[in-house]
């Protein structure tokens, strides 16, 4: 139970940076939950009629009713739980909309840089994918600086909505780190996000619901098997 009679339950896959974001932001509220793994090449009846537009993972059931997309349930949990746990969002209208852009430039930049530099089609396909990644995050180095104002996280001397955001993405990255051996965070050109993530893992709340890295890295290995034998029958 959450709380007041509130039942909640999350339809998620142990592997989803956006199932994590989910988690992270129930487990920094104080909310329980019952969780239902999916397996998404055999989608549940309940998946599909809980998320009928994307049929996709995280759905949050609160109370039956069906809340989906991320960043839409992190904001929704913070509304509705505002008396529980930490605020994600500023009070400040202009802090709110600049924290909501850069989970937005999170989503659409780095891990679309990330994704092109793994699971590019051509090896130049990945070299630019991880171009674009690096420019993306010294980008956002720059944003903790000015958002976090020389304090521990984005949402200053507690987590935030930006934290929870990129902290879905922190097991990736040190998957990506173990499978390729390439620094994902240099803490040369961006030591505020590589002194973060130490921190922001490190968390009690936090560190029990992180992936084990071995174990993403030997899906990260088999899906890009999947892909090359995909690509390889289709061009004969």
């Amino acid at each position: 139970m959450a709380g007041g009679g509130d039942e909640l339950k999350l339809l998620g896959m142990w592997a989803s940076p956006f199932v994590l974001q989910v988690k992270l932001a129930l487990s920094f509220k104080g909310l329980s939950y019952e969780y239902v793994e999916e397996d998404l090449r055999n989608k549940s009846g309940l998946l599909l009629s809980s998320n009928p537009v994307h049929k996709k993972v995280p759905v949050l059931i609160h109370n039956g009713k069906p809340v989906c997309e991320p960043q839409v349930i992190v904001q929704y949990l913070d509304e509705v739980y505002s008396a529980t746990g930490p605020s994600f969002l500023p009070v400040d209208p202009y802090e709110r909309a600049m924290a909501r852009f850069w989970a937005s430039f999170i989503d659409e930049k780095i891990l679309a840089a990330w994704t092109q530099g793994s699971r590019g089609k051509t090896e130049e396909d990945k070299a630019e994918g991880k171009k674009q990644w690096s420019v993306a995050v010294e980008t956002l180095e720059g944003a903790l600086r000015d958002c976090g104002k020389g304090k521990p996280f984005f949402g200053g001397d507690s987590v935030g909505y930006v934290d929870v955001v990129l902290g879905g993405l922190l097991g990736w990255v040190h998957a990506n780190e173990e499978a390729f051996g390439i620094r994902s965070l240099d803490p040369q050109r961006t030591p505020l996000l590589v002194a973060w993530s130490e921190r922001f893992g490190a968390l009690e709340t936090v560190e029990p619901l992180m992936p084990d890295v071995s174990r993403l890295v030997d899906l990260g290995k088999m899906v890009l098997a999947r892909e090359a034998a995909a690509a390889a029958g289709a061009s004969n």
